[in-house]
């Protein structure tokens, strides 16, 4: 039986509709929420190796928004793991981890294909 997994924050728009989705779908899944969970080094680098750390990080947000400039300006993989780690609602959401396989956001053609 396969594993599925949903990590983000539980008051996430985004985190809601793929909720909602694999509930209308009947798929179980365990949810992560950083904020309840937590998020630490090692669960973080394990999704930046698959995900990248420029693929996972949400700069369109409020996060982004309010770091200083010039750490947005001289961001790179070390310092942006490291605010993931310090503000994980900078982390793109939802991540969905099924079968060895992440994916990243949430469209339902997107998860019609992973659980077709």
């Amino acid at each position: 039986m396969s594993q599925t997994r949903l990590y983000g924050i539980a008051n996430c728009d985004t985190i809601k509709k793929a909720r909602r989705w694999l509930e209308g779908h009947d798929i179980a899944y365990d949810f992560h929420d950083y904020r309840k969970q937590g998020l630490d080094r090692e669960l973080l680098t394990a999704l930046e190796s698959e995900l990248g750390w420029e693929n996972m990080l949400n700069r369109r947000g409020t996060t982004w928004r309010n770091l200083p400039a010039e750490l947005k300006d001289s961001i790179d993989r070390e310092s942006a793991l490291q605010v993931m780690l310090d503000n994980p609602a900078i982390i793109k959401r939802p991540i969905l981890a099924r079968d060895n396989r992440l994916c990243i956001g949430f469209e339902d053609r997107q998860y019609q294909e992973i659980f077709g």
